[in-house]
């Protein structure tokens, strides 16, 4: 399959499309083109430095509902390069794939509370980006990278690696809890506000009895929890990771004084239900994602700042095939 993806990008030009489903181009991201939906099944939290409270810093959390499109797709983009003697042409070839995602807010709460939560309904992210299906030339053998841009002032470029497998998404335990400082929850009073929702979690609007909420020391539980009773038959798992060879994280300087971002893993899960009586695969996108943000010293006697995990989940579902909104195309 590579070989003929190869001579396909090799034989003609560069071309801007619109993406479409099941596209052989796009490798393990085939499945991604249309747009996807989740309604309040989107958790976030944040620590945010705050000099109003008895702490220097407030504990965020939202549910939020969510919609990610992806859209175009640039097939053929040539990274030129020569053999290590230079007498033979050795090009890389990639094929994009665009995304735009888009947030709003359903339910907020912070500790210790605050007046600049925002209301329900507010918009409170929005990245536009691109995933990279490099189909050759990775020595280095991540197949796949993210790039995004985030209106915080934000550059993020993660590196990785795809797999195939069979059955549901094996989605790894997290604690949020921050690096640098004494994680003894119960006797560290500068933890109040992570003890305070791990002994009541948020559970936002979500008022079906059982429900957990979401813990902070695990808050992969309820990426857990919406998998509950579906027959998942095969996962493609994107793994990426700015902290692999050449990746990063670049940011205003601002935010490199104030609350650095320094590094993000996301790891997305395309999960494929077992077919309806009609023969149809419902697909559904899961994500988990850490970005490390660095600010105030450190309290355990290493040198460096703090890390305050600012951990984002969602399921969505595959509402459509087609873009979320049309595009003009410019091909050439």
């Amino acid at each position: 399959m590579t070989d003929r993806r190869l001579e396909t990008m090799e034989g003609q030009q560069r071309r801007i499309e619109v993406a479409r489903p099941l596209d052989p181009d796009l490798g393990p991201l085939a499945k991604l083109p249309g747009r996807w939906v989740g309604q309040g099944r989107g958790w976030n939290m944040i620590a945010l430095p705050f000099a109003a409270g008895p702490l220097d810093y407030r504990l965020l959390l939202n549910q939020y509902d969510e919609e990610l499109s992806f859209t175009l797709v640039d097939k053929g983009v040539p990274n030129r390069g020569v053999s290590a003697n230079h007498a033979q042409q050795h090009d890389q070839f990639v094929v994009t794939l665009d995304y735009e995602q888009v947030i709003h807010q359903v339910a907020v709460v912070d500790e210790p509370a605050s007046t600049v939560t925002g209301a329900p309904g507010a918009a409170i992210h929005h990245e536009p980006g691109l995933f990279l299906n490099m189909l050759n030339r990775i020595p280095d053998g991540f197949d796949i990278a993210r790039l995004a841009t985030i209106p915080h002032g934000d550059a993020v470029l993660a590196l990785g690696n795809s797999a195939h497998v069979t059955g549901p998404p094996q989605i790894r335990a997290v604690d949020g809890l921050p690096v640098g400082v004494n994680q003894d929850l119960v006797n560290n009073p500068y933890l109040a506000p992570y003890k305070h929702f791990h002994d009541n979690p948020f559970k936002g609007n979500v008022g079906f009895p059982g429900f957990p909420g979401f813990d902070p020391t695990a808050p992969h539980l309820l990426l857990q929890l919406a998998n509950n009773g579906l027959t998942i038959t095969r996962t493609t798992v994107l793994d990426l990771d700015t902290s692999n060879p050449t990746g990063g994280i670049k940011n205003i300087p601002f935010v490199v004084k104030q609350a650095d971002a320094a590094s993000m893993k996301s790891t997305f899960w395309i999960n494929e239900l077992a077919p309806d009586g009609d023969g149809n695969v419902e697909l559904q996108l899961q994500y988990l994602q850490i970005v490390m943000l660095d600010f105030f010293p450190r309290r355990d006697g290493l040198p460096g700042r703090i890390s305050w995990p600012h951990v984002s989940i969602n399921t969505l579902t595959k509402v459509a095939d087609e873009p979320a909104t049309p595009r003009e195309l410019v091909t050439g």
